[in-house]
């Protein structure tokens, strides 16, 4: 029987098309309603046969990236193996695409890849179910990773409703010059909704008839999320970049996630080569990319036997 020597697997970046945030529950977290949506920017996570787990990262930001126990795509491993009782470990090398610290979700796709990888590695032979039970101890982010495409999230952000979206929409992102901590946002986001009712959050019946109908005029009207204010307030260049998006035309402006990183919704090719040439010549940004989605969640590019 052959077994693998390396395992490669892609997963995506994703943005909030909405994000509504709900009141602090007593665990600390937030009760969450969104509407996930994969996109072109991709962190890649390679696997090889190994006596512990370790990682290294290489990329743009590879040096904001933890390479010890902390790193999600190593804690990905650690859990499955736990898991599924395995005792060989596996060399990790992850190529970052996603922005670090941009409200992508660039962590949780590392360690969605990893899951991916390592249980085909390993030969553990978990249904994607199980993975995605594994991802949501995880982190809110990761089940959405493996699946990918366009979906409803619940609860935390880990309960998924998949959205039969229509099209392939062009976005624009704009990278911030520093990172946010998320923690952080949340904070200056209860701090400035102190004393407000807050009833339980739920997505946009507009937004999802947009997905469904593969209207971008319509979707771009209706991004919104509830954490675009606090992190406005802690990162107030993000004001001056939603200006300069919605100066050229886009169709809609959002900071995705906790933010710092923004994206523009676009008509077009066009439309986006001429709002990344805006943006870089404005200043305010660190780096513009271009991409489309929805795309698909991780999934294995390369699968090597020996």
């Amino acid at each position: 029987m052959t077994t693998p020597t390396v395992v490669t697997v892609r997963a995506p970046a994703k943005i909030n098309l909405e994000l509504v945030v709900g009141a602090p529950r007593p665990d600390g977290f937030h009760d969450l309603a969104t509407v996930f949506h994969a996109v072109s920017l991709i962190d890649e996570v390679s696997a090889e046969p190994s006596d512990d787990i370790t990682v290294t990262v290489e990329g743009t930001q590879a040096d904001q990236v933890p390479c010890d126990e902390t790193n999600l795509a190593v804690r990905a491993a650690r859990l499955l193996a736990r898991h599924t009782r395995t005792v060989t470990g596996a060399r990790l090398h992850i190529r970052k695409g996603i922005p670090v610290a941009g409200g992508m979700a660039g962590g949780s796709a590392d360690a969605a890849a990893a899951l991916l990888a390592c249980d085909t590695l390993w030969d553990t032979g978990l249904s994607r179910q199980e993975l995605l039970h594994l991802g949501a101890q995880l982190g809110s982010d990761v089940p959405f990773a493996l699946v990918g495409g366009t979906a409803v999230g619940t609860g935390r952000g880990e309960r998924l409703t998949e959205v039969p979206a229509v099209g392939d929409h062009q976005w624009v992102v704009a990278l911030a010059g520093r990172g946010l901590s998320t923690p952080a946002v949340y904070e200056e986001l209860d701090r400035l909704r102190a004393g407000e009712f807050l009833s339980a959050p739920r997505v946009s019946d507009q937004l999802l008839k947009a997905l469904r109908a593969g209207d971008p005029v319509l979707l771009g009207s209706r991004l919104a999320n509830d954490l675009e204010a606090a992190a406005c307030s802690l990162a107030p260049e993000l004001e001056i970049t939603l200006k300069i998006g919605r100066a050229c035309g886009a169709l809609g402006g959002i900071v995705s996630g906790s933010g710092p990183t923004v994206v523009f919704l676009v008509r077009d090719a066009e439309h986006a080569f001429d709002l990344t040439a805006s943006l870089t010549a404005c200043g305010s940004v660190r780096d513009v990319r271009r991409a489309h989605g929805p795309v698909h969640g991780a999934e294995i590019v390369e699968h090597a036997r020996t």
